[in-house]
Order: C-alpha cells, then sequence, then structure tokens
C-alpha cells in the first residue's frame, strides 16, 4: 500500500479537492438540481415524466462497476476527472431543448433534457468510482469526519448561493433561453471542476486487496450483520429523501401556483438547510460519533413532513402564510434529509474496513441509486393514478407525504439497533447538544487543534480545566504527550476536573506514570487515585517506593483513596524509613485517608523525631483528627492556633467552657440521677477542668490519661482510648503544643458524645 500523503502534501491536496469542490457544486446546482425540473414543467412534463427524471438522477450508481473494470488499467483519478468532465458536456444536450421549443418541438425539448440526463448520469456513474478512495484519502487523519462533513458544507454553501442567482435572473416569468444560458454556465463550471480534479494525487492502491466480483460483494455485504441492517436503513432514507425533495417542487408548483422564480427562492432556504446542517454536524461529529446525528437527522426529516399532512386548504390562498410556510418547508426538509444523506456515507466509511473501501462503495452507490430510482419512479406513477382518481393534487401529496412519514418511523426504528462505532448513546448525544459545557469544550477543543502558539495552547487548556466534559478526553490525551512540559501539565490538570474516566483513559494514565517519572507522573497518579481506578493498585504499589518522591507519595495518597488496606502497614514503613519531609507528609495525609486507629502509634512516632517540620506536624495533627472523627471541628481550632500561638490556653479554656456547657444544658435535672453511668458521667464532668489544666499549665497528663482510661467502651474505643492515654503522658509528645490541642478536643468532644447517648437513655 502506497504511503499516506504528508502533512503537507495533504493540505495541498486539499485545496486543489476544496476548489473542485465549489466548481462542482456550482455547476451540479445549474445542471440537474431544481433547474432541470422546473424547465421539465415549463415544457409540460407530467408527474410521471418527472418521476423519471429523478429516477435517472440515480442510475448513475449502476454504472459504477464499470468504473472499478476500468481502474484495472487507468489511474483512478484519470478516471474520475474524465467523467466528471464529461458528464458536463452531456449536458450541452439538455442547453439545446430551449432551441427544440422555440422551433416547436416541445416533446423534442423533452426528448433532449432526457438524454442529457442519460448521458450526465452515465459518465458520473464510472467516475463516482473515485469518489470514496479519493475522499478517504484526504480525510485521513483525527479530523476525518470533520473533513468529510467540511466538503458537505462547502457543497451546500455553494448550492444556496446558485440557487439564489438562479431565483434572481429567473423572476417570475423567465424566457426559456435563460434556461440554456444558465445550464451553459453549469457545463463550464463542470469542466473547470474537472480539470481541477485531475491534479489531485492518486489514492493507494489495496494491492494486498482481495479482488472481488459485483455479485460476491453484495453477497459479502448481506452475509454481514451490521453492513445488512445499514443498507436496509440506507435504502429507506435514501428512498424517502429522493421522493421528499423531488416532489416538493411540483408540490409547490401544483398545489401553490407559484413561479419558477419563487421556488427558486425557495431552494435557497433549502440550501440555507443543508449548509446549516453541515456546520452542525462538523462541529459535533468528532466528538460525539455518526450514530445519534443520524439518527437524529432522520428524525429531523421526518417532522418536517408532517405540516404538509395538516396543513389546511383554506390557508393556500394566503400569501404570506404560504411563503413561510414553504421557507420552513424547504429549510427543514433538506436539513433532515440531506444531513441524513451525508451523516449516512460518514458512518458508512466508519463501518466498513479500509481495504475494501472501493467494493463497498460500490455496494453503498448502488443501494443509495436503486432506493431513488425506484422511489422516484413510483411515486411519480402514483401521484398520476391518484389524479386519475379524481383526486386533488392538496390530497394526492397529503397521501404520498403520510406514506413517506412511515416509511421513515420504520427507518428510526431500525437504526437502534446500529453498530455505535464508538459514538455516544442517542441520548448521551442529545443531551451534549444541550448543554453548554459540552458544547463550550468542543469548541475549545476544535481551537486547540488549530493553534501552534504555546501560550494560546495554555490558556485554552487552562479553560478546559474550568469547562470539564468527558468529550475532551481524547484532545487532553493528545497534550498530556506534548514535547512541552508545560503543556503536559496543563492538560493533566484539566483531566483532574473531569468526573469520570473510561477504560482507554486509565489505561493512557496508567501508561503515563511508568514512562513520565520525575515529570507529570504523580499528577496521573493522583487522578487515577481522585477516580477510583482499582486497576492501578499493583501499579500504584510498586511505585509508593519510587525515586521520584512527588509520584511515591501521591501513589500512597490514591492506594489510600482506594481503600488499599492490605498495604497500609507497608506505607507506614515507607514513612517511618523516610528522611524526606514531602514524602512524610504524603504518606500521613495517606494515614487520614484510611482512617485506621492501627496508624495512630505510627503517627506518634513520627511526632516523637528529632524536629519534624511545622507543615509536617500540622500534616500529622489533621491526619489524627480524621481518624479520632473530629476533622471539621479542630481545623477551626487549629487555623485559630497557628495565627496566634499565645492563644493555647485560652483555646483550651474555650473547649472545656462549651463542652461543660452543653453536658448541664442537657443533663440538667438529670445530675442527681442514681444510675450508674449518669452518676459516671457526672464524675467525668466535675474533673474535666482540673485534669486538662494539669495537662495543659503543669504539664502532667497522668490525671488525663486516668480519666481516659476510664471511659465507658460504647464511647471510646478501647484500643483507641490506650494509645491516647500513653500519648497525653509521653514527655516528648508533651512538647508538641497542637498536638495537645488536638489530644484536649478530643476528649471535650467525648464528653458530648457521651452526653448525647444518656440524654436518650434518662
Amino acid at each position: 500500500m502506497a504511503d499516506q500523503l504528508s502533512p503537507y502534501r495533504l493540505g495541498k491536496a486539499r485545496d486543489i479537492y476544496n476548489l473542485h469542490n465549489i466548481f462542482n457544486s456550482l455547476s451540479w446546482n445549474l445542471l440537474v438540481g431544481s433547474i432541470i425540473t422546473l424547465l421539465a414543467m415549463r415544457l409540460g412534463a407530467s408527474s410521471t415524466y418527472i418521476g423519471l427524471l429523478a429516477a435517472l438522477g440515480y442510475i448513475s450508481l449502476f454504472f459504477m462497476p464499470l468504473g472499478k473494470f476500468l481502474s484495472r488499467f487507468f489511474k483512478i483519478i484519470k478516471i474520475f476527472s474524465i467523467g466528471w468532465i464529461s458528464r458536463s458536456l452531456m449536458m450541452l444536450l439538455a442547453v439545446a431543448a430551449p432551441l427544440a421549443y422555440y422551433a416547436g418541438d416541445p416533446k423534442r425539448a423533452l426528448l433532449l433534457i432526457m438524454l442529457g440526463i442519460i448521458g450526465f448520469q452515465f459518465c458520473r456513474g464510472f467516475g463516482m468510482v473515485g469518489n470514496n478512495p479519493v475522499l478517504s484519502q484526504l480525510a485521513a487523519g483525527p479530523d476525518r469526519g470533520s473533513y468529510i462533513t467540511q466538503t458537505q458544507v462547502v457543497n451546500s454553501a455553494v448550492t444556496m448561493f446558485g440557487s439564489f442567482l438562479v431565483a434572481i435572473v429567473l423572476g417570475r416569468e423567465p424566457p426559456m433561453y435563460l434556461y440554456s444560458l444558465i445550464l451553459s454556465v453549469g457545463v463550464v463550471c463542470g469542466v473547470i471542476g474537472g480539470v481541477l480534479l485531475g491534479k489531485v494525487p492518486e489514492p493507494p492502491k489495496q494491492e494486498s486487496q482481495e479482488r472481488m466480483g459485483f455479485f460476491s460483494t453484495f453477497k459479502y455485504a448481506l452475509t454481514q450483520e451490521s453492513l445488512r441492517r445499514f443498507i436496509t436503513i440506507l435504502f429507506i432514507v435514501a428512498m424517502v429523501s429522493g421522493v421528499s425533495r423531488t416532489f416538493l417542487v411540483v408540490y409547490v408548483r401544483e398545489v401553490f401556483g407559484h413561479n419558477d422564480g419563487m421556488i427558486s427562492l425557495y431552494t435557497v432556504f433549502g440550501g440555507l438547510g443543508f449548509l446549516m446542517i453541515g456546520l452542525l454536524i462538523k462541529f459535533l461529529v468528532d466528538r460525539i460519533g455518526a450514530k445519534p446525528i443520524f439518527i437524529m437527522c432522520v428524525i429531523i426529516g421526518m417532522a418536517s413532513m408532517i405540516p404538509i399532512v395538516f396543513f389546511p386548504q383554506s390557508a393556500i390562498e394566503n400569501m404570506s402564510t404560504a411563503i413561510l410556510f414553504l421557507a420552513f418547508l424547504f429549510f427543514m426538509m433538506n436539513f433532515g434529509f440531506l444531513g441524513s444523506e451525508g451523516i449516512a456515507q460518514t458512518y458508512f466509511m466508519g463501518l466498513v474496513p479500509e481495504k475494501m473501501m472501493l467494493d463497498m462503495s460500490i455496494v453503498y452507490f448502488i443501494v443509495f441509486g436503486i432506493a431513488g430510482a425506484v422511489g422516484s419512479t413510483l411515486a411519480g406513477l402514483f401521484l398520476d393514478l391518484l389524479s386519475t382518481l379524481n383526486l386533488s393534487s392538496f390530497i394526492s401529496f397529503k397521501i404520498l407525504f403520510s406514506l413517506l412519514i412511515t416509511l421513515s418511523f420504520v427507518a428510526v426504528m431500525l437504526q437502534r439497533n446500529l453498530v455505535r462505532l464508538g459514538a455516544l448513546p442517542f441520548m448521551g448525544a442529545l443531551e451534549v447538544m444541550f448543554s453548554y459545557r459540552d458544547l463550550r469544550a468542543i469548541t475549545l477543543l476544535d481551537k486547540l487543534n488549530k493553534t501552534h502558539d504555546s501560550q494560546e495552547e495554555k490558556v485554552l487548556l487552562g479553560a478546559l480545566h474550568d469547562t470539564p466534559s468527558q468529550l475532551a478526553v481524547k484532545g487532553l490525551l493528545e497534550r498530556a504527550r506534548s514535547p512541552r512540559l508545560a503543556t503536559r501539565l496543563e492538560a493533566l490538570r484539566a483531566m483532574e476536573a473531569l468526573q469520570t474516566l473510561d477504560d482507554d483513559t486509565e489505561k493512557a494514565l496508567m501508561d503515563e506514570i511508568i514512562t513520565n517519572t520525575f515529570t507529570t507522573a504523580y499528577i496521573s497518579a493522583r487522578i487515577l487515585g481522585n477516580r477510583g481506578c482499582f486497576a492501578a493498585i499493583p501499579i500504584l504499589r510498586e511505585l509508593s517506593s519510587s525515586q521520584d518522591y512527588m509520584l511515591a507519595g501521591e501513589a500512597m495518597i490514591a492506594l489510600a483513596k482506594l481503600n488499599d488496606v492490605t498495604f497500609r502497614p507497608q506505607i507506614e514503613k515507607i514513612v517511618s524509613q523516610s528522611q524526606n519531609p514531602r514524602l512524610k507528609i504524603m504518606g500521613v495525609e495517606a494515614f487520614g485517608i484510611y482512617t485506621s486507629s492501627d496508624s495512630l502509634p505510627a503517627l506518634f512516632d513520627i511526632m516523637r523525631e528529632d524536629n519534624p517540620p511545622p507543615y509536617l506536624r500540622d500534616a500529622i495533627v489533621l491526619s489524627m483528627s480524621r481518624i479520632l472523627d473530629t476533622p471539621i471541628q479542630f481545623y477551626r481550632i487549629l487555623l485559630r492556633y497557628l495565627q496566634d500561638q499565645t492563644l493555647l490556653r485560652t483555646l483550651v479554656r474555650d473547649e472545656v467552657e462549651a463542652s461543660l456547657e452543653f453536658y448541664h444544658s442537657n443533663m440538667r435535672g438529670k445530675q442527681r440521677s442514681k444510675k450508674t453511668e449518669a452518676a459516671l458521667i457526672a464524675r467525668h464532668a466535675k474533673s474535666m477542668d482540673a485534669v486538662i489544666s494539669a495537662y495543659i499549665d503543669d504539664k502532667n497528663g497522668e490525671p488525663l490519661s486516668r480519666w481516659i482510661q476510664e471511659l465507658p467502651g460504647n464511647i471510646c474505643n478501647a484500643p483507641v482510648c490506650t494509645i491516647i492515654s500513653e500519648a497525653v503522658m509521653n514527655e516528648e509528645l508533651m512538647t508538641h503544643d497542637r498536638l495537645r490541642l488536638l489530644l484536649i478536643h478530643w476528649a471535650t468532644y467525648q464528653l458530648r458524645i457521651w452526653t448525647k447517648k444518656i440524654r436518650t437513655i434518662i
């Protein structure tokens, strides 16, 4: 297989193809758009003729096997280019149709149009074999869906512009020669577009691809469940889309009686609808996937036909109402059905293996062609049949569009079982479409993909941190592999704001903590812990003893958040042996997260070390407060103490007075109770002031130790009471005022808890 185009060559190729797309879209609109239908109707064509004319628009797809055969001998891009030039030249027959009309032979004029369309579609058919391979090559890269949709956006914008020009030129009652002039411009644009197409690089040949015959290809497609289901849906959608949009022009002419200029003006609104859905798809497709957009487009197309069924006949004569209604109808029908045709191709390219793209593309377009041809032909015959039954055009079109609505509903039901191809569920996609946060994240990601400025990159990543969205994960992972350290840090920081991680993201972060030690690995470890990635436990255990102390510390904290209790003793060992203050602080924080009283001895041991740093001491007492279940209340007291350390005795006095006041207010009238527990708490309350004063003023912890040991077992866990009672008597620990403040706070808190329990039983 040939090498993929380099970024420079890909950019040049896209520029050429984009210019071709402009001329090609303009040519299509001026040759086989609504202009040809309007011309045929001016020549007196029946509904059957119009249906047959629309059906011929799909016969090109049956000549794709001829193009595949020619690809064995000629380059695909050459076949593509010649096919596009030839199809435009074939329409010179249609250019001559008005001349036959002036010669007094309208039947020959209609024949020339028919022959021109047949020649156009024949040349288009064998040339189309290059469409998907060329587009697939140009759409290579992460913006695949976006670029494919971009070509459709350009197409719709040019179509809207062309329709507007046609509407201006035709006016109310255009002379027939104007049709020849418009068609001639379309021929010239088509030839220019074909010449430009020949300058696009040749797509790579699939040398390893097993050549499949025409029928073998169809057989393969129908034996694959996912492809068979898609082909069925494509057939229905293509049929409904082709019939609805083709006969909408006839509907306006026969039911409302509007002239060619007005109808061309309505097609401008149709082009605007196509442009809007193209922009929406381009914005969303790479983020939410093709399937939910495909479903949404078919639903919108179906809903757009419902007003036709219920539109009252009395409103036809109201010009303002009719114009607003028809403009809305053209806009919404093109928005839905042209959008569904475009996103169907994007979905198909994701569904089919690259090596089978050429063969499967033929299947795709032939199914599309059969559906459009059969639908248009049958719809024309159906309308003529209804007219023979003396039904008015108004009623006939209501019946036709009711059938199309039913078929659309069947397609939507079938779409639910399509393979997702990595897309979001339909309801999840709707949430994205109506979520300001997700839409802003997509906008920021698009800007991020286009920027090459490091400062702007940093700003955008910061904005993504402030706008957390799961849709940003892929883009953030790409930036997490940036060669710039600052970019990697900002990307991972933005990922920290995400609430959940998928399996691929967790795996990427686990790879990150192994490969990027001493740089950004510690952030990845923190994210894995915060988001509950239990699969990372083995790696985190191993890295808890890493030489990268930031990584080791975050690994210990992550293990605590993942509640890996079996590894806690190992963390105690690592912390006790380390001389790194930061690592000790992070290990101490892990103990607080575990909230296991078994860690209290280890914390007291660290506090007894020679001159521990102030922040380490703060971390120890805060972790102890979490283990002792007093984190919120004690944190407030500690902050006040650190602001002014001379307030130690004042803060202690406040704690004692507040606790005793709580006791007396709740036990008023019950202090003389003869119950044993009431008497015991009364003695503790009476002696609290003295034992705490001895501990603070005289540094004598023995009275407080006895006071703690005498607490009942249902108030204080026995192991905890033992550890605390021993700690208050330790002379080394007596020098740490913040620790003494914690132990006093804990003691007063026990009196409060005890009071609450007794109040409920006395």
